[in-house]
């Protein structure tokens, strides 16, 4: 059996809660019910529901969504960021752009630099658009981050741009060639 610490801190109805390596998890709630959202540890948001002083609970995770699959948040070790670049954007191009996926007729058709192309778009749509306009933007955006951090971050602004020119391009219906 294996010692654990744990400490937690309490900022109105946050609980901060701290392991031996730094902040692990913010939590909302108390007795009864809580909704747990982890900073520097692996998994995803979970909201878990019991009854006081009875030991009975129940946890359910948040789904994974268009982000499934991306590396997990523990810490890299030195000369590994490269190799972690590689594999987010492997997650992109499969989950997000893979064969039947939205990202995928974006690309094939070239609707978002036609988006680009048609000026109407404000300035935060078309730089959060240009980031996806090509398989290459998107591999050179992802090769530009500087921690791992910065690419999961970056990987999620690939994924809302994806989802932004997707609602686009349904509001416009079919984009003329």
């Amino acid at each position: 059996m294996s010692f654990r610490f744990r400490r937690s801190a309490r900022l109105g109805p946050l609980r901060f809660n701290f392991a031996k390596s730094g902040m692990s998890s913010i939590s909302v709630g108390g007795r009864g019910s809580s909704f747990n959202i982890p900073v520097a540890r692996a998994g995803r948001a979970r909201t878990t529901v019991g009854l006081p002083g009875t030991g009975l609970s129940w946890s359910l995770e948040a789904p994974a969504g268009a982000a499934a699959g991306l590396p997990n948040s523990r810490k890299l070790q030195p000369g590994q960021l490269e190799v972690f670049r590689r594999s987010v954007l492997g997650v992109l191009q499969t989950n997000v752009f893979g064969p039947g996926t939205p990202g995928e007729r974006l690309w094939e058709q070239g609707l978002v630099s036609r988006l680009l192309a048609d000026g109407s778009l404000g300035g935060r749509v078309a730089g959060l658009l240009a980031v996806i306009e090509t398989p290459e933007a998107m591999a050179d955006y992802i090769s530009r981050a500087r921690s791992q951090d910065d690419a999961k971050r970056r990987a999620h602004r690939c994924i809302e741009a994806v989802q932004e020119a997707a609602r686009l391009v349904q509001m416009r219906g079919s984009l003329a060639p």
